[in-house]
């Protein structure tokens, strides 16, 4: 069976730029800022500059409204064609050798075991997968991986220097220019969606396109998918093409009993999925 965690994640010199932009754009300076009498000092976890992680003010007369993202993958209709691989290696110039999003062939077979393969982007119909004797086969289906966007993420805990963090909308990102390189945050991951770009020394992973999506647009693999078992939108909207199909079918998350409540939701996971 393909070890998945030894060939997940991945970022781009591109994206990275957009997330410390981003990020920039968010953080408030907090250096000391006197307001008649009082005077606001720096507070711990602040970088050099007066920078907070996550910290922003609405200017005024904005609404304090954000939205509310979720992403959901629907097994069932997932025909493991690749192109969503290709779009996010495109996308985010992805390093060869490394995936910010994949996909995994779960075989099971007559006499009880389970076969797990990786995806190779050609597709499945571009063979690179294992053959097998479908006489053998009970059943199978393709199953899409990336990032979780967990609500209690454990990589954003263990930073020592506060380089993950959630941006205003949920999004869990990483702050390219404070990270250094440590791999706690890729040890901490349970899903094994971090790794450590060998381009930038630096962590990286899925950020669902966050570049893509603060334009209203689609997340890279969600537009290229030809099956529609990608779907991205707003949770707090509840006409949104999201809100309907998990209001309209039961979903699951990767393994719920650690606590981490991700916001990638699947449709109808077999247990042997983690």
């Amino acid at each position: 069976m393909t070890q998945k965690r030894d060939d997940t994640g991945c970022n781009n010199t591109n994206c990275m730029c957009d997330d410390a932009t981003t990020r920039r754009r968010f953080l408030q300076h907090v250096t000391t800022i006197t307001l008649g009498a009082m005077s606001l000092t720096v507070l711990p976890g602040a970088s050099a500059d007066g920078e907070l992680p996550g910290d922003q003010e609405d200017s005024p007369g904005e609404s304090k409204e954000r939205p509310i993202f979720g992403f959901l993958v629907d097994t069932e209709k997932c025909i493991g064609s690749g192109k969503c691989l290709t779009a996010c290696r495109v996308e985010n110039n992805v390093p060869d050798g490394y995936h910010r999003t994949w996909v995994e062939r779960y075989v099971h077979f007559k006499d009880g075991t389970v076969q797990v393969d990786l995806v190779p982007e050609t597709g499945y119909s571009g063979s690179g997968l294992p053959s097998i004797d479908s006489d053998d086969v009970d059943r199978a289906y393709f199953v899409p991986k990336l990032c979780n966007q967990c609500e209690d993420a454990p990589c954003n805990q263990v930073c020592p220097v506060h380089a993950s963090f959630t941006s205003p909308e949920g999004v869990e990102l990483i702050d390219t220019e404070r990270c250094i390189g440590c791999a706690y945050c890729v040890q901490a991951c349970p899903y094994g969606t971090r790794f450590i770009n060998p381009e930038t020394g630096t962590a990286d992973k899925c950020t669902w396109c966050y570049h893509r999506i603060m334009r209203d647009e689609q997340p890279a693999c969600v537009e290229a998918c030809p099956v529609g078992a990608r779907v991205f939108g707003r949770l707090d909207d509840p006409e949104s093409e999201i809100s309907k199909r998990i209001a309209a079918i039961p979903t699951q998350v990767l393994k719920a009993h650690l606590g981490t409540h991700p916001k990638t939701r699947y449709v109808r996971i077999s247990d042997e999925v983690t």
